[in-house]
């Protein structure tokens, strides 16, 4: 054994680690409903953005061409923020929330698997309904985790 080895043996020995229990699989802290809000907040963006596009004349071919351009793009953010914010919330889901919240909200796993579907909708849809439907659930989410955390002073504020 090196003697460096020894000398952290032995102060290990003399000086032992307590043992610690963590609330949350990282550091509390690090989790946040407020980017599954911003997240969801572009699907709500880009429904409408798509929902306002107008269609080009048939006989317009460079104006069509735009158009599946832009439409395009539009789904495209729309489908990855809403998996980014399905992300988000399944993180919180299994990550931070544990058993006493659910002793507190016994609703709390119909709430996230409901959450969860709604962003699968706003995928796969362009609903208005469904992409405001997503901002309230994400919403009253937010409010549970900030008083799990004793906190009421949060706002909730969007940036549209």
């Amino acid at each position: 054994m090196s003697v460096l080895k020894l000398i952290a043996t032995k102060i290990k020995t003399w000086f032992p680690a307590p043992v610690v229990h963590a609330h949350c699989d990282g550091p509390c802290g690090v989790y946040d409903p407020a980017s599954a809000r911003i997240a969801a907040e572009a699907v709500l963006s880009m429904t409408k953005k798509i929902l306002a596009l107008e269609l080009p004349a048939a006989d317009d071919a460079k104006a069509k061409a735009a158009y599946g351009n832009t439409i395009s793009r539009y789904i495209k953010i729309k489908e990855e923020q809403a998996h980014l914010t399905k992300q988000e919330l399944l993180t919180l889901w299994t990550d931070y929330f544990k058993p006493v919240h659910l002793e507190q909200y016994p609703d709390l796993h119909t709430k996230f698997w409901k959450v969860a579907k709604l962003c699968s909708a706003c995928k796969v849809e362009v609903s208005l309904e469904h992409a405001t439907e997503l901002m309230d659930a994400i919403k009253e989410i937010q409010e549970i985790f900030w008083a799990t955390k004793g906190r009421t002073d949060v706002p909730w504020y969007k940036a549209s």
